[in-house]
């Protein structure tokens, strides 16, 4: 199956490292279409001379990477489209693979009625001005290794134009560059996104495809595995009847598809199975304790998690380090968003000596985020790994992080401390990521777990379902993880904390439950946990049993 998916801003980091995690994976073949912010690459034979000023001068980053061709510029505005396919192993298979790109692209602006053509010798897409002057209208820089593509193409829809200048594009200099704007189309890039994921199912000539987008504020892609081919559109979703107190979370929601009145009241009765029983023996209170007498916080009692009874009563807790207070305010989180205090620097020798005094086997470690900290708060995991270590030598350790603001030396720093297990959570689906956790993105959680996978951890990741989902949407989450390797996933039923937070929409059936676990373990995810009341470490020891080989 094909999968498409539409992912919105994305820094290029987090993408080249999505990129590489799929190619290096014989599980699938995804088409991501995404924007940039302002970068300029560098191919593996590029002529540093064709960068004209200072990147930093003009607010962008360079990079170098390694597909064909020269330099080039991708921004804001601008179709980026990163085919990870299967490519016959042909004499001719790159220029095949490069003709295959420009048929879909002068395909989709034909549907925009601009007349693109092929410029021979020249890689990418070309209109023609009233005076028959050829002009670049899209790039395409490919690599083809071991029968699977990386990299792909740029489509100039209404990008800043003068970035262009800053560059030599493609390191030719004979030819203007244009966009599909000054070429008088007034479509926006989620109107491209539309009509080029329909193209693509052609001309790659794939009869399965799954297509699924990101949310904006402009509305989201009517994208589902039944319709999207037939009717591909932008829904503009009317919110500005939205008023009130919470205002902006349901205004996120509409736009992501998700409307007030749809969803289940505050005060509804819950259904029998997401009921839990409070057992407060000996064993919690011996658990809290210790809690008390070493000062530290658990993400159980923070986030009002269901489990806390049987959890503490078994002697498991998940410690929650760098603080209480989050510097994010996700729309399902019950742990309180403020201004941080400064990092207790006694905090994981205290960790360590709880692990030691419960006598755990397997210890779990969460944190708040802490975006206002230049590392993301990584370096309380690794002193929290390394005095667990050294203590307690022999217990398991999973740590369940936030994505450190996407820093490459934050996250390889942890994946170097290496916990058995590396736990980051999608939350949700795609289009409902800007509504739910608007400070995150669907792109960079999977670069974290890809990184996880590259180091050799045990990757897992949590789903929380009833926010305004779909099975389709679901599954398509799943099918992105097993993609990129993850081994162990969590899904369990949202419940809504207090008045100011994210309404329930759905309340799962333990059927659906146990749908959902059939159908990721028949993709290859070794572990699954689905329940009403699966949450992030639930049973993380049980799930951890025959992945993790204990020194």
């Amino acid at each position: 199956m094909l999968e498409i998916r539409w992912l919105g801003k994305v820094a290029y980091h987090d993408a080249y490292a999505l990129q590489r995690r799929l190619f290096d994976s014989d599980r699938s073949e995804h088409l991501l279409l995404l924007e940039h912010n302002h970068v300029y690459t560098l191919g593996v034979r590029a002529d540093t001379l064709h960068v004209l000023v200072d990147p930093k001068t003009v607010g962008a980053e360079m990079v170098q990477v390694n597909r064909g061709g020269d330099v080039t510029y991708h921004g804001p505005g601008q179709l980026v489209g990163y085919p990870i396919l299967n490519v016959p192993a042909v004499a001719n298979a790159t220029p095949d693979f490069v003709a295959r790109l420009e048929d879909l692209l002068i395909e989709t602006l034909d549907r925009f009625e601009i007349v693109a053509e092929r410029n021979p010798g020249y890689p990418g897409v070309w209109t023609r001005s009233n005076s028959g002057e050829l002009r670049k209208i899209a790039a395409i820089g490919v690599r083809i290794s071991k029968q699977r593509s990386m990299h792909g193409f740029a489509l100039n829809v209404r990008p800043d134009m003068s970035m262009f200048s800053n560059i030599v594009p493609c390191g030719i200099a004979d030819f203007d560059v244009t966009s599909m704007e000054l070429e008088g189309s007034t479509a926006v890039v989620e109107d491209v996104v539309a009509v080029l994921a329909e193209v693509s199912a052609r001309v790659f000539s794939r009869e399965a495809t799954s297509f699924f987008g990101v949310s904006s504020a402009n509305g989201y892609l009517s994208a589902t595995d039944v319709d999207w081919r037939q009717n591909p559109q932008v829904v503009k979703m009317g919110v500005s009847r939205l008023e009130g107190e919470h205002r902006s979370l349901d205004r996120r929601l509409a736009n992501a598809g998700v409307l007030k009145e749809a969803t289940i009241a505050i005060g509804a009765k819950k259904p029998e199975w997401v009921k839990l029983r409070s057992h407060m023996g000996e064993e919690y209170q011996d658990l809290k304790r210790t809690m008390r007498s070493l000062n530290l916080v658990t993400v159980c009692e923070e986030a009002g998690c269901p489990n806390i009874f049987e959890c503490w009563s078994q002697g498991t807790a998940t410690f929650m380090i760098n603080g209480e207070d989050c510097t994010r305010a996700c729309g399902f989180c019950l742990v309180r968003t403020d201004k941080p205090k400064a990092i207790d620097l006694t905090e994981a020798a205290r960790v360590a000596r709880a692990v030691k005094e419960m006598n755990l086997e397997f210890a779990v470690i969460t944190a708040v985020a802490r975006d206002d900290l230049a590392d993301g708060g990584a370096s309380g995991f690794v002193d929290s790994i390394a005095a667990i270590r050294q203590l307690c030598p022999g217990v398991g350790i999973e740590v369940l992080i936030p994505d450190c603001k996407g820093s490459e030396s934050a996250l390889a720093a942890i994946y170097d401390a290496r916990p058995e297990v590396l736990n980051h959570n999608m939350e949700t689906v795609l289009r409902l990521q800007r509504a739910v956790r608007p400070q995150a993105s669907y792109a960079r959680s999977l670069r974290v777990l890809c990184g996880a996978v590259d180091k050799g951890l045990i990757a897992k990741s949590g789903i929380i379902v009833g926010m305004g989902e779909t099975i389709d949407e679901l599954h398509a989450t799943l099918r992105d993880l097993a993609a990129i390797g993850v081994e162990i996933v969590t899904i369990g039923q949202y419940l809504r904390p207090t008045r100011k937070h994210l309404a329930v929409s759905k309340w799962y059936t333990p059927r659906e439950f146990t749908d959902l676990k059939t159908y990721g373990e028949s993709l290859g995810i070794r572990h699954i946990e689905a329940a009403p009341n699966a949450r992030s470490s639930y049973h993380a020891k049980r799930a951890a049993d025959g992945l993790v080989v204990l020194g």
